[in-house]
């Protein structure tokens, strides 16, 4: 064991399993967001992988040994001791060849022998041609390895080998490193408890243009409603995000994104996908208000005072979508709160879900770094029955995680 191993017990020890696909190369950036962030990471690559990356890359990158072959310094029993010490293992990119032996308990290098005495929560995540990806086989070996409670991510849409592109892409390393801090803090948090659900969910914050280089908006970066979107596909729902303006977050794996801009935009786009949904969810920050006239022009500064920017309200497109909804569609709200005299961000929490009539409320605190444009959230879930679960405070996930539990009970 290293001495950065040593000196730090308590840090949650990782086990990366890096598979032989071009993918590879991409498991350095998750090595380096796990390290970075507390983790003690073993880096165990299979032959293949190392025909890809070096394993100097990932002792550099890991403070660890790196070897593929159970052999190496057997004294330590390395094929036994990394599995059962380990507090998580992820392993991508897993390619088809190893979900296979997985699957069916082969065990013919390091890797594969740490998945077989692993008993802490595994997390796969895929890359390979969709046609490999699609394969009665592979999807067999996913459906078995999911049944026994190994976690297998869907894999992203996009550019693959070559010129190439379909369903089996390598998903952001960095939303593969948001599903281990969950899967870390609950080993629980991705049952495939939404199969066949179908989730309609907006996020980010609308823009209201004043002229073609001005508008109006607000500070919400769409992580919550993006943390919402993944929790939902990796459980198993078909899940369409309505995203408005957003931090760089990626595109989700196995959801499908619809980009929209204004209020108005968000509005269709959400009764349009609220249609077929079973659980429609409003995280996104729509404007509340929009200017009556827009620029055709930029407005230029000048020695005079500009002229007013008259406004006018913007639909309340929750009230909508709560008038609108079906027999047994679940509706999901999001308010963002501060206290002021006329009570605290709970009181306002509560008179909004009885204004708006929706099912379940997620009341956040907002403001001094709290909700927007950060890593973490907590806050409060209201339900229409009177019943209120504190949320508390940890990743976007963690909440996401904990939404989808109260809402799919």
């Amino acid at each position: 064991m290293s001495s950065t191993s040593a000196d730090a017990p308590s840090r949650p020890r990782v086990i990366l399993g890096v598979g032989g696909g071009i993918a590879a190369y991409k498991a350095c950036e998750l090595l380096r967001r796990l390290t970075e962030s507390g983790h003690s990471v073993r880096v165990v690559p299979t032959d293949g992988a190392l025909k890809f990356v070096g394993a100097a890359t990932f002792e550099a990158l890991s403070g660890e040994p790196v070897t593929a072959d159970p052999f190496d310094r057997v004294h330590e029993v390395p094929h036994v001791k990394l599995g059962q010490n380990a507090d998580l293992v992820v392993v991508a990119p897993a390619t088809a060849n190893l979900i296979a032996k997985a699957a069916h308990g082969l065990a013919d290098d390091l890797l594969t022998n740490t998945l077989l005495t692993a008993h802490c929560p595994v997390l796969l995540v895929p890359a390979m041609h969709t046609e490999m990806w699609e394969h009665p086989a592979t999807q067999h070996n996913v459906a078995l390895l999911r049944e026994r409670g190994v976690n297998v991510m869907e894999p992203a849409s996009g550019r693959l080998t070559g010129k190439d592109t379909g369903k089996g892409r390598l998903p952001d390393p960095a939303e593969i490193f948001e599903f281990a801090r969950l899967l870390l803090a609950r080993p629980d948090a991705l049952p495939r408890s939404m199969a066949g659900v179908r989730v309609a969910i907006s996020a980010g914050g609308t823009r209201e243009p004043l002229d073609p280089v001005r508008f109006l908006g607000n500070r919400s970066s769409g992580k919550q409603g993006y943390a919402l979107a993944r929790v939902a596909a990796q459980r198993g729902a078909d899940v369409t995000l309505v995203a408005a303006h957003t931090a760089d977050l990626g595109e989700p794996a196995g959801v499908t994104v619809v980009r929209v801009g204004t209020a108005l935009e968000l509005r269709d786009a959400m009764h349009a996908a609220a249609e077929t949904a079973d659980i429609v969810v409003m995280a996104a920050a729509v404007a509340d208000f929009r200017p009556v006239a827009l620029a055709t022009h930029k407005i230029k500064k000048s020695s005079a005072d500009p002229d007013p920017v008259v406004l006018t309200k913007n639909p309340d497109v929750l009230a909508e979508l709560v008038a609108a909804r079906r027999e047994g569609q679940v509706i999901v709200g999001f308010a963002a709160e501060t206290g002021d005299e006329t009570g605290d961000v709970l009181e306002h929490g509560r008179a909004k879900l009885k204004r708006k009539g929706c099912d379940w409320l997620v009341v956040n605190a907002v403001g001094d770094g709290k909700a927007f444009e950060v890593e973490d959230n907590a806050g409060w879930l209201l339900a229409d029955d009177g019943r209120e679960t504190p949320i508390p405070h940890g990743s976007k996930a963690q909440l996401a995680a904990t939404v989808w539990d109260a809402v799919t009970a």
